[in-house]
């Protein structure tokens, strides 16, 4: 990521959750944060079958979490309903990310006769980041290690996945900061 992109990512998480009416330690919905940014959010079960998204996972875990696409100036982010409601917070949170950053697309790449949209490896650490930020801001992420608080907690009471919260306690420095055992 490029140089400063983390403190960048934190100020502008605390800048969307406040011009949501948020305060620092409460939880925000990925769909609340898609509406804010002006994106429109659809069920991939509404384009295709659910059957289709439960074979494709079978076929390759994970394949398919959501996506964006951007029509004239609307956005419309298209996530994988079958994932958990964790999974999905932060699927739909990177998307918003991508919209937020005004990353676009670079290439359609062609296998096998079906046409796949290439991704900028740094665009989507950036995004990964900011959808961190954006569910659990350093902020948040201390005043819960204050309130004794370990990741299952945080990743419950936020409604992200656990692996989301333990990654953003030991990437933020808050357990350092406070001594704390988030896991």
């Amino acid at each position: 990521m490029r140089r400063g992109f983390k403190a960048e990512a934190e100020r502008q998480a605390e800048k969307a959750r406040t011009e949501m009416g948020k305060r620092p330690s409460d939880h925000v919905d990925a769909l609340d944060l898609a509406t804010h940014v002006g994106a429109i959010v659809r069920r991939a079960d509404e384009l295709t079958s659910r059957e289709r998204l439960q074979t494709l996972e079978e076929i390759q875990p994970g394949a398919f979490s959501a996506c964006t696409f951007t029509i004239g100036d609307q956005h419309i982010i298209v996530y994988n309903p079958i994932s958990s409601p964790g999974r999905t917070q932060s699927d739909i949170a990177h998307e918003v990310s991508h919209v937020v950053l005004m990353h676009e697309m670079k290439t359609v790449e062609t296998i096998a006769g079906l046409a796949f949209f290439t991704c900028d490896a740094e665009e989507e650490q950036e995004a990964n980041w900011l959808a961190g930020c954006l569910l659990l801001p350093r902020r948040l992420l201390y005043l819960a290690v204050r309130r004794g608080m370990r990741a299952p907690d945080i990743a419950e009471q936020y409604n992200v996945s656990e692996q989301m919260a333990a990654f953003r306690l030991r990437t933020t420095g808050v357990l350092r900061q406070l001594g704390a055992s988030g896991e």
